[in-house]
């Protein structure tokens, strides 16, 4: 059921209204000022057409808790929590009077980022955009010139080894197969864990040729608990147990039968969309998780597109799309755009693209923009060491899709906190001075 406007609340004699125990002069006072919360309510009513049931959580209640997780890198249970103790979030999110109890289950977060989406998401981010506008921290001649960069934000996943891999498929098929009755020759339930774990004690000591035959016996035993449990899947009526066991036997078949060095590997059970990147760095080569494209000013490291690219696509293919979410995200369209060296061969025509390491044709400004293109990268390591975005606890690709640019919204946040904090210490800075002028004044009116 669609959500129900608060009504403005009366005072109460045992309950402080908020605004009179908090400083109104803290960043997330005046950040909260600064959003259009009445859009959510009036956008965010279309995803509850129906009208029975009990209404829907509170918009802004949503999309404040989701902007503080993402600000100051907590989960669901965390920023909840928080939430009852802290009464600046609890006056972020519209509330008039302190509350003791947590105003929601932390799962909601859960429901709520499935019903919204991407686009919902993006909403999120445009609104970060405003608030950064009336901030001023950004104005339209930022919005002309950005850098446009790629990052791989992990997935929550284990490292894949073929071990674990081949012990956790058998031990998946063993459970699906006891869930529905169905009766195994062997399940190797002792052989299985004791043969991955001798496989790692074998690399360990780079015994290669025994790990190799160990892995080969592993692979195996899953072989034979997935030929099993496919000999009987013909007596397994229809129903959601027979989909699920289909889709067990078609991963597990993926796995048994990926070569090393081949393509569209499956690396985690749970998340067969996960890619391997490599990404040329000396401490990992290699990460596993899904490639992000962001786009940021180059004045001040504000976030204005972000998007998740599964599949990891070449970084040039991929320009067109990042300054077209610019386009959309900020009503305007930049014109120029500073970029690495993977992005060539962009094929884009609209926007002048400055492609790191060229010396020719440039001018003095155009040199000093492409210089400051190096900018962005501690912008990435702040979102991924303040933020979220090292690591991706969503499921699915649409979870790496609205996780990665709900990151976007928390560094946007962060970033106009930092402002309002800056003018807050400047205007104090410049009463205290002015206050002892006027006292060293007085003191030499009374000396003369």
């Amino acid at each position: 059921m669609k959500h129900r406007p608060r009504l403005p609340e009366q005072d109460d004699l045992l309950r402080p209204r908020l605004v009179d125990m908090i400083d109104m002069r803290h960043e997330l006072v005046k950040l909260a000022e600064l959003i259009d919360w009445d859009w959510f309510d009036g956008e965010w009513g279309g995803f509850f057409p129906s009208t029975k049931g009990r209404p829907a959580t509170d918009p802004r209640l949503v999309a404040g808790l989701m902007y503080l997780q993402h600000a100051y890198g907590l989960s669901d249970e965390a920023v909840v929590a928080r939430w009852v103790e802290n009464p600046y979030f609890q006056h972020f999110t519209g509330e008039t009077f302190f509350q003791h109890r947590p105003p929601i289950d932390p799962t909601s977060l859960t429901r709520w980022r499935k019903r919204i989406g991407e686009e919902g998401a993006e909403w999120l981010l445009t609104k970060t955009i405003e608030a950064g506008r009336a901030a001023g921290v950004i104005d339209g001649g930022s919005l002309s010139c950005v850098a446009v960069d790629t990052t791989v934000m992990e997935k929550n996943i284990a490292h894949p080894t073929d071990a674990r891999l081949y012990d956790k498929a058998r031990r998946k098929l063993v459970a699906l197969a006891r869930e529905g009755g169905l009766e195994l020759r062997q399940s190797y339930a002792r052989k299985g864990p004791r043969l991955a774990a001798q496989a790692g004690r074998y690399a360990h000591a780079r015994q290669f040729k025994r790990m190799r035959k160990a892995l080969r016996t592993l692979k195996g035993y899953t072989g034979r608990v997935l030929r099993d449990v496919r000999r009987q899947l013909a007596d397994v009526p229809n129903g959601s147990y027979r989909d699920r066991l289909t889709d067990m036997l078609a991963l597990v078949s993926r796995l048994l039968h990926q070569e090393p060095r081949g393509s569209g590997k499956l690396y985690a059970l749970h998340e067969p969309a996960v890619d391997c990147i490599s990404k040329g760095k000396a401490r990992v080569r290699y990460e596993f998780g899904c490639k992000v494209s962001l786009a940021t000013t180059l004045d001040r490291g504000f976030v204005v597109g972000m998007r998740s690219l599964p599949g990891n696509p070449y970084d040039g293919h991929t320009l067109d799309e990042a300054l077209e979410q610019v386009t959309i995200l900020t009503g305007t369209a930049p014109e120029i755009a500073v970029v690495d060296r993977g992005y060539r061969g962009h094929g884009v025509t609209k926007t002048r693209v400055l492609i790191s390491g060229t010396r020719r044709g440039l001018t003095p400004t155009l040199a000093r923009l492409l210089r400051r293109r190096s900018a962005i990268e501690p912008e990435i390591g702040h979102m991924k060491s303040d933020g979220r975005l090292a690591r991706c606890p969503l499921k699915g690709t649409i979870g790496d899709a609205i996780f990665a640019v709900l990151c976007g919204c928390g560094h946007n946040i962060r970033k106009i906190l930092a402002h309002l904090r800056a003018l807050l210490l400047l205007l104090l800075t410049m009463i205290r001075a002015q206050a002892t002028w006027q006292d060293d004044h007085r003191c030499t009116l009374v000396a003369a």
